[in-house]
């Protein structure tokens, strides 16, 4: 049994492709609407990590990312998590809760698998069609004596959630070269941005906390450290013209996945959206294989770039000290045609004078511990995330004519590194 989930048996012909991502060659095809099951609670078995993350930037500031985990290894009993951060980027104050949760259920009495609860939280999708705000969930979590949680966001009719590709299968790719017997997959469904209003409660004291955010529900179906080498993740919010948002999410594969047998891989898929004037106005993906050069002038891009990378020896990863999130594509509004582009250049500092570091996760100290043992001990792997949270201006042009401006907002981004 365990073979199974530890495999990466080469295929019958050496030169078969044994990554196939996601992207669309279509244009057209790239964005696909939410349907009500895509982001329900799969809760597989074998070697499954499902997660649905949502992170919310308060008006005065506050950040938060509640972060709900289900991991299943195999023949044991899933781990459940629930994580919280809490940040302060005034005070650089940081709460931070990550928690074994007990009698997790979904779905939860009368409600459907988009709900979940257990003992310490409770997860509640509504749906409320043909009003301005469609869709909603209710959180509540109590964490520990000092840190409880309550949030209500909902999403705009005008920007729907979605996943790149259309269909029962839109949003996975594949691993293996067999696709009808794949050795492993991913998922990403996003809702692009939502409107969040509550309060946080840290050691006795309540304060409010309303702005925007965004989620995402993913699920990795094989082990983290086969799924990719790197990530890249951008979340751009701004309350300027009627709601402007930019969000990305990258993945680089490991050597044995990639276009032509076992050791072609490091193939860059890049996932993305724009949200415009309160509306979903186009959709990004781009999938970057090895060597190939990135077309400046492509009518999609979907990109991440590092800059001046300088080694850190506190991780021993060369980190970033400046990051490049580029953006275009055919507009998605039946009402306007052409192209929508967007970029934003972000400087995070080095090592040593770091600019809107939230934090270094050092992740084989938050994952479930029969995970961490699979993960280090097969791998030998010291995954780190490096989380900023920084202003930032987003560099945006439309469709009409001459039309280019400048969006001030805030930019929180992770680049994550594996191995």
């Amino acid at each position: 049994m365990f073979s199974s989930f530890f495999s990466t048996s080469a295929p019958v012909d050496p030169d078969a492709p044994t990554f196939h991502p996601v992207t669309p060659a279509n244009a057209k095809e790239v964005f696909g609407q939410l349907d009500p099951k895509d982001t329900e609670w799969l809760c597989a078995s074998g070697f499954v990590t499902e997660t649905q993350v949502f992170y919310t930037m308060g008006e005065d500031g506050t950040f938060l990312i509640l972060q709900i985990i289900h991991s299943a290894f195999g023949v044991w009993y899933p781990t459940i998590q629930f994580t919280c951060k809490v940040f302060d980027p005034k005070t650089k104050e940081r709460t931070w809760r990550s928690i074994n949760v007990s009698n997790f259920v979904t779905p939860p009495p009368g409600l459907d698998k988009r709900s979940s609860k257990a003992d310490e939280f409770s997860v509640t999708y509504k749906s409320s069609p043909g009003s301005d705000l469609p869709e909603s969930y209710t959180i509540r979590a109590n964490l520990s004596t000092d840190l409880q949680v309550s949030l209500e966001l909902s999403r705009p009719k005008d920007i729907p959630g979605f996943k790149v590709g259309q269909g029962e299968k839109g949003g996975y790719s594949y691993f293996g070269p067999d696709l009808t017997k794949p050795e492993g997959y991913v998922i990403h469904r996003f809702w692009p941005r939502y409107y969040a209003t509550g309060h946080i409660i840290r050691n006795g004291a309540a304060s409010s906390i309303q702005g925007p955010g965004m989620f995402i529900h993913a699920i990795q179906g094989m082990r983290p450290n086969l799924v990719a080498a790197s990530w890249n993740f951008a979340n751009f919010q701004s309350p300027h013209q009627g709601g402007v948002s930019a969000i990305q999410m990258e993945f680089k594969t490991i050597e044995t996945y990639g276009p032509k047998g076992s050791t072609s891989g490091g193939v860059t898929v890049n996932l993305g959206s724009l949200v415009v004037g309160g509306k979903l106005v186009a959709v990004t993906a781009e999938t970057h294989l090895p060597g190939e050069e990135s077309s400046s002038d492509a009518v999609m891009k979907s990109r991440a770039s590092h800059l001046k990378a300088q080694l850190d020896p506190e991780t021993g990863y060369q980190a970033p000290s400046e990051l490049v999130f580029e953006w275009a594509a055919p507009s998605i509004l039946p009402e306007s045609t052409g192209t929508y582009a967007a970029k934003v250049h972000v400087d995070v500092g080095d090592h040593e004078h770091p600019k809107g570091l939230v934090e270094k996760v050092d992740v084989l100290q938050e994952i479930p511990r029969v995970i961490k043992m699979a993960v280090n001990y097969v791998a030998g792997t010291k995954p780190y995330i490096y989380q900023w949270l920084n202003p930032a201006t987003l560099m945006l042009s439309g469709p009409e004519a001459g039309q280019s401006t400048e969006v001030e907002g805030t930019l929180y981004n992770e680049a994550t590194f594996i191995s």
